[in-house]
């Protein structure tokens, strides 16, 4: 039987058993194929079945409702905007080709060694951060953040990966020994590897123990990122704990903006 030959409706339920990525591309097979791709009933099944209960806090929320006329722009709308959830200390989005969960923690709902001491850290704004304030590093002797997300709240049966995004202006003290970037189930196996954090050192500047070490790379919005390590959420009610650690030894300053996580 030729498909094309099934009801619109036959036809949306087969769409919908793929992936958005999968759907767009059977939606130029015809006019059919093209008018199911862009059903309601197709898009449902790619968000997420808590979105409602993920959004809802949002101030935004009842203006984004209001702007998206079809399941599928929703869709896409939040594949492209991140949305600012959990009374802002998180954003919110998609994957675009998948639908899968993405968040990132903002600054304040990180665990920042000093970060309440003004002499160590600043809390301040930057216009091109999603999130209302960013931490700025001034001077410490011991580098240390931390932060958690419950598995819970991300897509079941999905492989992770989880980054530390940051900005680095006349950056000093992040060439006497590599940080520590670590990653696990809290009460589980965790992994841990050493990056440089600061791209601008010269290669010659360094110690062995720097050589071979991968560097952040720089997004399209111009923060910096850098993978810290990966994790398969199984869908039970677990936490992820994520860690960087810097030089205990040596003096630390450095214009680093510690903004947000993700995951």
């Amino acid at each position: 039987m030729d498909l094309q030959e099934l009801p619109e409706g036959c036809i949306a339920n087969i769409l919908s058993l793929t992936t958005p990525h999968d759907a767009c591309r059977l939606s130029l097979i015809s006019r059919t194929f093209y008018s199911s791709a862009q059903s309601d009933s197709v898009w449902e099944r790619f968000l997420p079945s808590d979105l409602e209960s993920i959004i809802s806090d949002s101030h935004q929320y009842s203006s984004l409702i209001a702007s998206c006329p079809s399941k599928k722009a929703l869709y896409l709308h939040l594949s492209d905007h991140p949305l600012l959830v959990d009374q802002g200390r998180k954003s919110f989005q998609l994957d675009k080709r998948t639908g899968k969960k993405l968040y990132m923690i903002a600054a304040r709902d990180l665990t920042i060694i000093w970060g309440d001491n003004p002499q160590y850290w600043d809390w301040t704004t930057l216009p091109e951060s999603r999130f209302e304030e960013v931490a700025k590093l001034l001077a410490v002797c011991w580098f240390e953040i931390r932060g958690k997300i419950s598995t819970i709240i991300l897509s079941p049966g999905t492989q992770y990966a989880v980054f530390l995004v940051f900005k680095m202006m006349d950056a000093q003290g992040f060439h006497y020994l590599p940080a520590e970037l670590t990653v696990g189930i809290v009460g589980g196996t965790s992994s841990t590897r050493s990056v440089c954090l600061d791209p601008n050192l010269e290669e010659s500047s360094l110690g062995r123990s720097f050589r071979g070490l991968e560097r952040p790379k720089e997004r399209s919005d111009g923060w910096l990122e850098i993978e810290m390590g990966d994790f398969f959420n199984l869908g039970f009610e677990d936490e992820v704990e994520m860690s960087v650690k810097g030089d205990k030894k040596k003096l630390v300053e450095a214009w680093f903006f510690a903004s947000r996580y993700r995951s």
